[in-house]
């Protein structure tokens, strides 16, 4: 039978053929240490989880909620972004409630494309960002993803040669899968173009609070007049390390969250009101459970490129977010990521996230996530060691997974 036309529109999830072969080794009593998929292991903070179990005892909280999010969760991350980022906003108008930020990415898209509609995308990028559009019936074209000197040329020739003119440009710093951190001038250069040209930015700062050398992230929002033309995007998945919560936000300009909450309204009545409840207390609190959290990642990034440049396998030190965006040794680079990916399970025990799955753009890299204590990292450089230097020993014996079949 022929697959629908947004089926056909996607490719093969390329995660889910590591998340297989994962399965399977699992299944034979192999003790993978996972660090592919960014899923946190912390636990939600104490406080914000006795506030949940507060809330629901409340009969009157298990009713339908609020689409939008309750007044006092819009009001605590108004407030968040004014405490973070000297932003004000209007928690009636420019602050929407999501079911994380990828929920708000595409119903966004869902919100303002129109078939045939150019989005200028980083490649590589977090998935989301790109084919919530292609569901949606955009085009995309691919930028390079690093924000330094080439990015306005390469947003000039985007331009140029795209008909018709693109409709919203996406950013994403600190990014996921790179880990690379725009500063405020590149986002001052970006709104100005972009106001230049009549684009729309829609910026994904889910990571703005994992930060390791001392500069926290700024936000595009910072930038005089960006909210005329930009929403931002933020989750408490990895900052509260809350990602089964599903919470998250879209801040920014009226008329885009008024599209927003106007899509989101036919589709969702709201995260679990308790949830919001819960959320609105975690923001509105010191900060002391965000600057754990940052402290354990950054502990465990020090671990990881110490170890697994021990190992033979340097890494360059992310500045930002949850992730190692790491080249693939030499000698396996002919392979590309995703067969490189299915030996590290194979001859290693240990899972990375493919580059190819971000874009074929980051074919030559594999995503590291900080998601398992420092024993494990510790363990799985031991690992790599081992796997390393036997295939030094025999390189003809490290052949692609799909070769045995």
């Amino acid at each position: 039978m022929e697959e629908f036309h947004k089926v056909r529109r996607l490719p093969p999830y390329v995660f889910e053929q590591v998340n297989r072969l994962k399965a399977s080794a699992r299944s034979r009593g192999a003790d993978i240490i996972d660090l592919g998929m960014g899923n946190p292991d912390l636990p939600t903070p104490k406080a914000i989880v006795d506030k949940l179990c507060e809330v629901v005892r409340d009969p009157r909280t298990h009713r339908y909620s609020s689409s939008r999010g309750i007044p006092g969760l819009r009001r605590a991350q108004a407030n968040y972004y004014a405490r973070r980022f000297g932003v004000k906003l209007n928690p009636d108008t420019q602050v929407v409630a999501t079911l994380g930020s990828k929920e708000g990415f595409a119903n966004m898209a869902q919100a303002i494309t129109a078939p045939g509609d150019v989005i200028l995308c980083p490649n590589p990028t977090y998935p989301i960002h790109a084919f919530g559009f292609i569901m949606s019936g955009g085009v995309i074209r691919s930028l390079q993803v690093e924000p330094d000197d080439g990015f306005i040329p390469a947003l000039e020739r985007g331009v140029k040669h795209s008909i018709p003119k693109p409709l919203a440009l996406i950013l994403n710093y600190p990014s996921n899968p790179t880990a690379l951190v725009a500063s405020l001038d590149f986002y001052k250069d970006v709104v100005a173009f972009a106001k230049k040209n009549d684009i729309i930015i829609l910026s994904d700062l889910a990571y703005s609070e994992i930060y390791f050398d001392g500069n926290p992230p700024p936000s595009v929002l910072q930038v005089p007049g960006a909210i005329d033309v930009c929403v931002e995007f933020t989750s408490m998945s990895k900052t509260f390390s809350m990602p089964g919560w599903r919470m998250g936000f879209a801040v920014g300009n009226e008329r885009l969250i008024s599209a927003l909450t106007r899509v989101k309204s036919y589709l969702d009545y709201g995260a679990f009101t308790p949830i919001q409840v819960a959320a609105a207390h975690a923001l509105n609190g010191d900060g002391a459970d965000i600057a754990e959290v940052r402290d354990i990642y950054h502990k465990r990034r020090d671990v990881m490129v110490d170890a697994f440049g021990r190992a033979g396998w340097p890494i360059p030190a992310p500045a930002a977010s949850m992730f190692a965006w790491a080249p693939i040794p030499e000698p396996f680079r002919h392979l590309g990521s995703l067969e490189f990916s299915k030996l590290l399970i194979e001859h290693a025990d240990v899972a990375v996230a493919p580059g190819v799955g971000f874009g074929e753009h980051g074919d030559d890299h594999v995503r590291i996530a900080l998601v398992e204590n420092e024993h494990r990292i510790r363990q799985a450089a031991r690992n790599i060691k081992r796997f390393l230097a036997a295939s030094a020993k025999q390189p003809n014996n490290v052949v692609p997974l799909s070769a045995h079949r």
